[in-house]
């Protein structure tokens, strides 16, 4: 978190002063605050800029694993995460009341806005952030310019766009967003507890949709710093009635949806604030400009059930900075050419299509009634229940035979 008491002042109109820079990141979100820690790091002068001094708590990006954690760890950031989330190694997998497997591996849980206090932190220099917004943006193959509303002005070679869904200065420059999936899912996000504060008997819990009619496709429980937190993912239409049920009676409605659940929570209420996120699936068009460069969800959106958001950022993050933004500076010119290999990136490409693919994937197999779906989903579960009950009986079977066929 900054701490300077120059941060922490109102911006009011100054002199144009001008500062200048490597790297400027619009967006104090994860994106940027990572990225400026990596560049920041490598010895380049970075500013980052952001209007909100507090990071909003919003509902994103609550659990860590997997893949997300290897390229924490090759960044060097992930002592930090451990630091301040909660970890757990253990999944239990249901459907309509019966065990599916055991997920077994390293997660970590944590809230959004501790994440990115976290993120902003690992760049102890208070200058290389200002507390003002971006009103115009100017980028060419040399040099970029930022106005800011204070009246200063940041130039610099590169402009790294980290502002998540918001596409104003993006549109300033001629890129647009074009969906592909309006109101593609909901997700719901609450914290639950015993009455009497005693631990549940999981260290985490997966729980699937019964139903597709009913277009729930999980829901997922896991320990937070605040206790255990439950991520909701459907596809169904927002205006739905049983949206504004799930707001308001959310323990009686969640167990109406998936009965399942209720020899697992035993008697526990639901504590605190009920988020809820409507997401849209878009992917950026005219985003090939000289000077300035998209990642996150500036550059594209993620189906939160695919649980592919904070991975597609991980790798842009990594990409970017570790490898291309370097080999740029070393020598003049910022053009197109340049901003066009980090888009070719090969991890980026992969990412960016399983995200999507993924996201289809999740849609289909929660919603999707024809004969093939329905098998297919049938399967699926049996599939997973199989291998869980002959890796029970033959330890390490199911490893032994996935490393023989790679």
């Amino acid at each position: 978190m900054i701490a300077e008491k120059s941060a922490t002042k109102p911006i009011v109109a100054c002199e144009a002063e001008v500062i200048e820079a490597d790297v400027a990141i619009v967006g104090a979100g994860l994106a940027g605050s990572l990225a400026r820690a990596v560049l920041a790091r490598a010895g380049y002068r970075v500013i980052l800029i952001d209007k909100r001094l507090i990071p909003p708590d919003e509902f994103r990006v609550e659990k860590i694993a997997g893949r997300q954690i290897d390229i924490l760890r090759r960044l060097g950031f992930i002592d930090d995460v451990e630091a301040i989330a909660a970890p757990y190694d253990r999944v239990l997998n249901i459907r309509s009341g019966k065990l599916v497997d055991i997920g077994v591996g390293r997660s970590y849980g944590i809230s959004y806005a501790n994440l990115v206090n976290m993120a902003r932190g690992l760049t102890p220099d208070a200058s290389s952030f200002l507390l003002d917004q971006v009103t115009n943006v100017s980028c060419s193959e040399q040099r970029q310019q930022l106005t800011l509303a204070s009246g200063r002005r940041v130039v610099s070679r590169l402009v790294i766009l980290a502002t998540g869904m918001t596409n104003v200065l993006g549109h300033s420059l001629g890129i647009r967003r074009r969906m592909l999936a309006a109101r593609h899912s909901v997700s719901f996000g609450f914290t639950i507890a015993r009455p009497d504060n005693a631990p549940f008997d999981f260290d985490a819990l997966t729980c699937y949709g019964e139903e597709a009619t009913d277009g729930v496709d999980y829901l997922s429980l896991f320990p937070m710093s605040g206790g255990m937190r439950a991520n909701l993912f459907m596809f169904r239409d927002p205006t739905d009635p049983i949206m504004r049920e799930l707001r308001r009676d959310t323990r009686r409605t969640l167990l109406r949806l998936m009965p399942g659940l209720q020899p697992y929570l035993g008697d526990f209420e639901v504590v605190g604030q009920v988020q809820n996120w409507v997401m849209d699936l878009t992917v950026t068009e005219g985003h090939l400009r000289p000077g300035v460069v998209l990642i996150g969800d500036a550059f594209q959106t993620n189906c939160p059930a695919a649980g592919t958001g904070v991975g597609r950022l991980l790798v842009d993050v990594e990409r970017l900075c570790t490898d291309y933004v370097p080999r740029w500076l070393e020598t003049a010119g910022m053009g197109v050419d340049k901003i066009a290999q980090f888009y070719s990136d090969r991890d980026k490409l992969a990412a960016d299509q399983h995200s999507l693919q993924l996201a289809s994937f999740r849609q289909a197999l929660t919603l999707n009634t024809d004969m093939r779906w329905n098998l297919r989903r049938k399967l699926h579960f049996l599939r997973r229940m199989i291998t869980h009950r002959v890796d029970r009986i033959h330890p390490g079977w199911v490893m032994r035979v996935r490393s023989a066929l790679r």
